[in-house]
């Protein structure tokens, strides 16, 4: 990621000097709720109050925030105003974040989605990491058929490990497509949800959209193409530096998956743990890791893996 601020700012005539302490608060209390928010950095002077990110559109938006806080800043702003207007921007910014498919339009539930749709735009490579229902590969494949319906990318490819909970494919029954089909059916779930079965088929017939096993990648290159690799955990190192290496001119990856569902044998590391470690600090690479916070299936779904992951902590000490 490139160390470049982005700065704006606001000129002293937007605020004199009684409005610019109603605006800050006592200690500058409201200025850090504002940094926190929009993830930047606000620095008040006697003539310009500066904004500034690693983010354009976040300097921008916060901004804009400031400026409409300035009919509020005649008499103190509270934290109370503070906090309703930033919801009331949040639900703004979720529904202009929404995914506008030919089918349905797919909106983000939380802040981490939001951050994680604006990556998927911004990096050429993006890794999600963290647990199960928090629509790490949900909104990948929305992004892809967001591409895909836009132009943006010629194709879709989607990849699975098939290699999970111990079983071999071997001593599964029928011919090798039907021996990888249950891997890759959530993919296909999704993809039926918002293209259609119909038209799902027909894409994938004409070989636009391919949903294939990860081993079926060597020896591809893959241009102009949104390609995304699902339960990325059950890589081999290996098999991670042989899926990246496929990626090519005009393409985006993904590559999702969570590190404490790891189904490959005893003594084998994980590709996607390998990677993200790794890569972190290559540029044009992001990493986005969500937690139980993040999980928008039923509340207990966040309980239970919490207890888990207390269990894990608790055993490593």
């Amino acid at each position: 990621m490139s160390s470049k601020l982005y700065i704006e700012s606001l000129s002293s005539p937007s605020f004199n000097a009684l409005e610019l302490a109603n605006l800050c608060g006592a200690f500058h209390h409201n200025i850090h709720i504002l940094e926190s928010f929009f993830k930047v950095n606000i620095k008040p002077t006697d003539d310009a109050i500066q904004v500034k990110g690693l983010y354009s559109n976040k300097v921008k938006a916060a901004k804009l925030f400031i400026k409409q806080l300035h009919p509020h800043a005649m008499h103190p702003i509270t934290e109370q105003t503070i906090l309703s207007l930033l919801k009331q921007t949040k639900e703004h910014i979720t529904m202009s974040k929404s995914i506008q498919l030919n089918r349905k339009s797919i909106a983000p539930r939380n802040a981490k989605q939001i951050q994680y749709l604006d990556g998927i735009d911004e990096f050429d490579l993006s890794f999600a990491v963290g647990p199960a229902g928090t629509g790490k590969t949900y909104l990948a494949v929305a992004k892809a058929i967001e591409h895909l319906e836009k132009g943006e990318v010629q194709r879709l490819v989607f990849v699975r490990p098939a290699v999970e909970a111990g079983e071999k494919l071997g001593f599964l029954p029928g011919d090798l497509v039907e021996k990888v089909l249950p891997y890759l059916r959530p993919i296909y779930d999704a993809l039926y949800e918002m293209v259609g079965f119909k038209e799902a088929q027909k894409l994938i017939h004409s070989d636009i959209i391919e949903v294939l096993p990860l081993a079926f990648m060597r020896g591809r290159t893959l241009n102009e193409a949104f390609v995304i690799l699902d339960e990325a955990q059950n890589s081999t190192i290996p098999q991670m530096k042989m899926f990246l290496t496929r990626i090519g001119f005009g393409s985006k990856a993904v590559v999702t998956g969570d590190i404490t569902q790891i189904d490959l044998p005893k003594g084998t590391d994980s590709g996607l743990s390998h990677a993200v470690h790794l890569l972190k600090k290559t540029e044009g690479i992001k990493t986005f890791t969500f937690s139980s916070k993040e999980v928008v299936r039923h509340p207990l779904v966040s309980k239970i893996i919490d207890c888990y992951e207390s269990e894990l902590k608790g055993q490593k000490k």
